[in-house]
């Protein structure tokens, strides 16, 4: 990669929306790619690759504080910047009714979806200085039936990604939020199993909208 070359930071790459962004920003943006799947992040860059581009490959957990600070860290050492934030990781708990929430299910939750996004502000926004972007992904399930570990602790996350937005508007790095189009991932498979997948929108289509308003 070249010095102008610009750099774009995904947790949550390895699949669904995640891997497609990575994909889709490719030909602009060196991309570094996080999650705790190795296998499936050395498949994601060679698709990366063949389409001309490259990556920097994080096999790490966004809910270890010590594996994101070495990661930012890395990321200064080497770079001194970031351009571009996307945050796709997120936790599916089992659908389930309110009084039938599993504990693990909730911690898993609150630490994926709330606590890893609370941790990787302050370690990102450095990164992005007052000229870079951050973006986070709406699904509003908040109040819905059976949604409730994981509806509770996504809005928690859009609650933290919204005052950030607010924090920021006058001083940068400029903070969005995307709500995506429905599309066939594993997350949404999981919360509607019997649904027909063709009627959605494939995730590479809906990763080049997404990056066509950046």
């Amino acid at each position: 990669m070249t010095q102008d070359t610009k750099l774009a930071l995904i947790t949550g790459a390895s699949r669904g929306l995640g891997a497609a962004l990575a994909e889709a920003l490719a030909p602009t943006h060196h991309i570094v790619a996080v999650a705790r799947t190795t296998g499936a992040l050395e498949e994601l860059d060679d698709r990366i690759r063949a389409r001309g581009g490259s990556a920097t490959l994080a096999p790490m957990d966004v809910t270890d504080p010590a594996a994101m600070a070495t990661l930012c860290r890395g990321i200064h050492d080497r770079w001194g910047r970031l351009d571009l934030w996307l945050h796709t990781a997120i936790h599916a708990a089992p659908l389930s009714p309110a009084n039938f929430v599993d504990a693990k299910d909730w911690t898993k939750s609150i630490a994926v979806n709330a606590t890893a996004t609370s941790v990787l502000i302050p370690y990102v926004a450095p990164l992005l200085g007052e000229t870079g972007q951050a973006v986070f992904f709406d699904d509003p399930r908040a109040g819905q039936k059976f949604f409730g570990a994981y509806g509770a602790t996504k809005a928690a996350q859009m609650a933290l990604a919204r005052s950030w937005a607010a924090e920021t508007e006058r001083t940068g790095p400029r903070v969005r939020i995307v709500e995506p189009a429905p599309m066939p991932t594993a997350l949404r498979a999981r919360f509607f199993p019997g649904e027909n997948r063709e009627s959605l929108t494939p995730c590479a289509d809906e990763a080049g909208r997404i990056v066509s308003v950046l």
